[in-house]
């Protein structure tokens, strides 16, 4: 079988396998990145692993924002996540006035998708400000934000976009401030540390209390209710009867309070999600956490199965890349135009954003996880690849090349014996470089539900955890390292093939 048959042989094996997935009688539950969406997704699991101690049920936590775990579930890659009433009616569904739970159910049907188990809480948009602030400046209202215009309002990006978020609250108070980009898990310390004015809050956040914010009201009624509820699947209650019916029994058993007081825990005494669930769902059996230190997060349980995600991502792009990059850099290398058409396009794939293009390509293979995430590692390894090896052919002497056509040596045998042997060096070195870059990006694939280090980075950002980012960041390094020393190991134990002198003498 010929390289470029193989190549497309497991390209498509990868595809298939990934529209497979989902197809099984594994219950997925997602989960967006922030606290209560981590928590609440553990709270659903635990509920349906209950029901049926052999279901299979898993938990694709920290996906992203409303978007991609959208995107997820209409794909198949997730059967149901925690989600909230005012976001499937202005956000999903689009609707310009509020619905009822019976008017979204009829919208969502023809998508194959339904919504149910209001969960008891409301979990409202609002703003807030640092009491000593609002004070000074006697705002305690949205309306009032308007008369001061030079206030530095610090949004997540997911709010800055949504038509319920900030485009619809300006519009409707009339607010002239340009708000800047900052993520939720760390907007409350730079509120605290002055370095913005204002920010957008979940109104069962325990660090409005623990920090005495001020919550502005929302005086002209923008913001809809944010009741949580169950997004699923239609076929979820035929495939998972019991689980579906242990899920049902969730309706109603969480109020704002206790919300408030499983954030809290999370965000305040950093417990896990998985304890604070059980501990919510079986308050009567003591829950024993893990230790919560550095040392603990760095080498927790999840440090293997993490690893090997990151490394089986790594080498699979960096191994398609090779595939791929390699015989296209042979081909296009004696033209010039070509090569700089080629190489220039791949160079201009380096400048596109990671995130900007994972959404592209999960909308391409409509799934989330490993696949996009290694289709995007596999484009930005091709350009180090092809680019040394295109300089690596370049320069390979031209006496060497004219000695083989002068020995009777083919085209192919002149490049198989001749050029690739010298050029080899040159090559090895821009699969290191790619190497490197994959194994820094990657972590980027967590975002997607792909796995690996970064899903400790994202859980980080999402609790504004340094020690759990440092514990996603320090085995990243560790890998790329390894890596390295690997490459500079088999750089140095090549030696140049015996034909070479041979061709030389011949040639003097």
């Amino acid at each position: 079988m010929k390289l470029k048959e193989r190549f497309y042989l497991l390209i498509g094996l990868l595809l298939a396998s990934s529209l497979a997935w989902g197809a099984d009688d594994v219950l997925r539950i997602g989960s967006k990145r922030f606290t209560e969406s981590y928590i609440l997704a553990h709270v659903l699991a635990q509920t349906a692993q209950a029901s049926d101690k052999a279901a299979k049920v898993e938990v694709l936590a920290g996906l992203g924002n409303t978007a991609i775990v959208y995107a997820a579930l209409q794909a198949g890659s997730i059967d149901l996540y925690p989600e909230y009433a005012g976001t499937i009616d202005q956000e999903i569904l689009k609707n310009t006035e509020p619905s009822s739970l019976a008017a979204m159910r009829e919208q969502l049907r023809p998508l194959g998708l339904g919504v149910d188990i209001a969960l008891g809480f409301n979990d409202g948009y609002a703003l807030a400000m640092r009491a000593d602030k609002a004070a000074a400046l006697g705002i305690s209202k949205l309306s009032e934000l308007a008369r001061q215009p030079a206030l530095r309002l610090g949004l997540s990006n997911e709010f800055i976009g949504r038509a319920d978020g900030w485009p619809g609250l300006a519009k409707r108070y009339g607010l002239p401030q340009q708000p800047t980009g900052l993520d939720h898990g760390l907007a409350y310390d730079a509120l605290s540390a002055g370095q913005t004015d204002v920010i957008d809050i979940y109104t069962t956040d325990a660090k409005i209390a623990h920090l005495g914010l001020t919550v502005l009201q929302d005086d002209a009624a923008h913001f809809p209710r944010y009741d949580a509820v169950v997004l699923y699947r239609l076929d979820v209650p035929q495939r998972f009867p019991a689980a579906w019916r242990a899920l049902q029994g969730l309706a109603g058993s969480i109020d704002e309070a206790a919300m408030i007081g499983m954030n809290a825990k999370a965000e305040l005494q950093g417990k896990r999600f998985e304890d604070i669930a059980a501990e919510h769902l079986r308050p009567q059996v003591p829950v024993e956490s893990a230790a919560a230190g550095f040392w603990a997060k760095l080498f927790g349980p999840d440090l293997l199965r993490l690893t090997l995600q990151h490394l089986s991502l790594v080498l699979a792009s960096v191994g398609l890349a090779t595939l791929t990059g390699l015989p296209l850099a042979l081909l296009v290398a004696p033209h010039a135009r070509l090569r700089g058409l080629v190489l220039g396009a791949c160079g201009l794939l380096q400048t596109v954003p990671s995130l900007a293009l994972l959404a592209v390509l999960i909308t391409w293979v409509d799934r989330i996880g490993s696949v996009p995430a290694m289709l995007a590692l596999t484009l930005y390894a091709l350009l180090p690849i092809m680019r040394n090896t295109c300089t690596g052919l370049a320069e390979v002497p031209t006496g060497l090349k004219q000695a083989a056509v002068a020995l009777g040596l083919t085209p192919a045998q002149s490049l198989r014996l001749i050029e690739l042997p010298l050029a080899l060096p040159l090559v090895l070195a821009g699969v290191r470089t790619a190497t490197s870059i994959a194994v820094g990006t990657a972590t980027i694939a967590a975002f997607i539900g792909a796995g690996g280090l970064g899903e400790r980075i994202v859980t980080g950002l999402a609790l504004n955890d340094r020690e759990l980012l440092l514990a996603g960041a320090l085995p990243a390094a560790a890998l790329a390292l390894l890596f390295e020393a690997a490459f500079a190991l088999l750089a140095r134990g090549m030696r140049p093939p015996q034909s070479l002198p041979h061709l030389k003498a011949g040639q003097a």
